[in-house]
């Protein structure tokens, strides 16, 4: 058949090649499809009886196969295998960890765990003496109330002459820890010098350590420093404290250690007030604020005399507030008080007066006048005694954006009112300044007199005359004057608008007078 396809092949070739001289094309292409026709239905022949001379040689080589594999299959038995593969273990101290090792065909080889060198388990045997590790489930492994020690490779293996193993990592994770240095966490330092405080930390993995300080309601702060060891340069007394370490590694929650700092440093002394007013029969108070460490001894003094406690002059002390009261004050009573404070590292004093004196004026009229040549002034002053005299005095300062020049003062004598007897302390007054320039700024100040003598010159009062008899305030004035800006602006756009168009009409008339003078 093969040889019958090549002479057509040949022959149909020949014929093709005589046949182009006198065809044309589109029967060369006829021809030429036939011819292929024809050997592909020769190589679909040949194909066919390749295919049935195959499939009898396939079928010859399976039956071969098959018989050397049964063969094989009956001289060698199914080798053990693992089921189970070797992993890393993470556990906090205190778990369960079970150690999976499942074996398929183990037959009857032995089944191994072991640890080093050492040998926990030989197939169900428990080798080992420790009771927190069993077998549970077949062959897995359990370890109960790890400890940091369990940590290791873990093998489990079978006796073969391979010796097949499967290894498990165990990481055993720590919760953190941490204790101060010194272990009593107490501190002393000098004022103005420098402390180091120190923590140390364990746990697995290794803890972030840093610092906090406690506020007096017990409550950390903000974080103030990171690492084991916080240093703190030129202490102040404010510095001293409960300091807290802490130590967190993720495993479990963070855990503190509290240190206590103790700044020493000489008395600081502050005062509460500095002149207290009263008068006879009524009572008095003076407070000193007393800041020291070591802590400080109180003692009081009236003009450079120790004082004494008595029935009418009592000394009391509640935490660093040391007070001392006078009851039913007399007029010896009045003078220069100090409290004196004293501790190892140095002493401490400060001054106070008592005194039946008028208390110093306050004002409580507005800054902003509400008329153009004149202003209201109201001021407030205690006094105990009767008000004999007050003086007002006042003047103009001349200022603007680089400077001010300040006139001369003018000076009131004023006769106080009676009091009501319901107010026996304090004394309310005012008085109406006139003939003052509108929008003008003025300064005044007030000192009153009772028996005991004059008071303390007041602060200085500024207040600023209304600008015209309207009235207006300067925040309404802003609102005036953004209205004119506004009314301005449109007037000046509608008035531009009209000469644009004025503008556009006489161009129009020019160029229709030029069309006509040309014409």
């Amino acid at each position: 058949m093969k040889m019958k396809i090549i002479s057509c092949s040949i022959r149909h070739g020949a014929d093709a090649k005589r046949a182009t001289v006198k065809m044309n094309w589109p029967i060369l292409i006829v021809i030429s499809l036939v011819c292929l026709l024809q050997v592909q239905t020769g190589a679909q022949a040949e194909a066919a009886i390749s295919n049935r001379g195959g499939n009898s040689n396939s079928r010859s080589m399976n039956n071969g196969q098959q018989s050397a594999v049964a063969a094989s299959s009956s001289l060698t038995a199914p080798q053990p295998r693992f089921l189970s593969r070797g992993h890393t273990y993470r556990a906090v101290v205190g778990d369960t960890l079970v150690l999976p090792c499942q074996v398929e065909n183990l037959g009857n080889f032995v089944l191994l765990w072991r640890r080093g060198a050492n040998v926990l388990t030989a197939s169900n045997i428990m080798v080992t003496r420790d009771e927190r590790v069993r077998l549970i489930d077949g062959y897995n492994l359990e370890i109960s109330d790890l400890e940091p020690q369990d940590a290791g490779d873990y093998v489990c293996q079978i006796s073969d002459k391979i010796n097949r193993d499967q290894v498990h990592t165990v990481e055993i994770l720590v919760p953190p820890s941490v204790r101060a240095i010194p272990t009593s966490g107490q501190l002393q330092a000098r004022k103005g010098g420098p402390i180091t405080l120190e923590c140390k930390g364990s746990g697995n993995p290794v803890p972030s350590i840093y610092w906090t300080k406690k506020s007096g309601a017990g409550k950390s702060t903000a974080r103030i420093g990171d690492g084991p060891i916080l240093t703190l340069e030129k202490l102040e007394r404010q510095q001293a404290g409960v300091y807290q370490c802490t130590a967190d590694n993720g495993v479990g929650d963070p855990v503190t250690v509290d240190m206590r700092l103790d700044v020493l440093y000489p008395p600081d002394i502050q005062v509460e007030k500095s002149w207290i007013h009263s008068g006879e029969g009524y009572e008095a108070k003076l407070v000193c604020i007393v800041y020291a460490d070591p802590v400080a001894t109180v003692s009081w003094y009236q003009n450079s005399f120790p004082i004494q406690t008595t029935d009418r002059r009592i000394m009391n002390t509640r935490g660093n507030r040391h007070t001392l009261t006078i009851r039913h004050i007399q007029q010896e009573d009045f003078g220069n008080y100090s409290c004196v404070a004293d501790n190892s590292l140095g002493r401490s004093r400060k001054y106070m007066e008592l005194s039946g004196r008028p208390g110093p004026a306050e004002f409580y009229s507005p800054k902003w006048g509400r008329s153009s040549d004149s202003y209201n002034l109201t001021w407030k002053i205690d006094s105990y005694p009767p008000l004999e005299e007050v003086r007002l005095l006042y003047r103009r300062v001349l200022m603007n954006d680089t400077f001010q020049q300040p006139g001369r003062w003018h000076d009131f004598i004023l006769t106080p009112e009676h009091r009501p007897a319901s107010e026996p302390l304090t004394h309310i007054m005012s008085y109406t300044i006139k003939n003052l320039h509108p929008g003008a700024y003025y300064e005044a100040i007030v000192q009153a007199k009772n028996r005991y003598g004059w008071n303390e010159v007041s602060d200085i009062f500024q207040f600023i005359v209304a600008s015209n008899s309207l009235d207006i305030a300067p925040e309404d004035a802003e609102v005036v004057a953004s209205s004119k800006s506004r009314s301005k602006s449109a007037g000046t756009g509608i008035t531009s608008q009209c000469l644009i168009l004025h503008m556009a009409l006489l161009l129009g008339l020019a160029l229709s007078n030029c069309r006509l003078g040309l014409g």
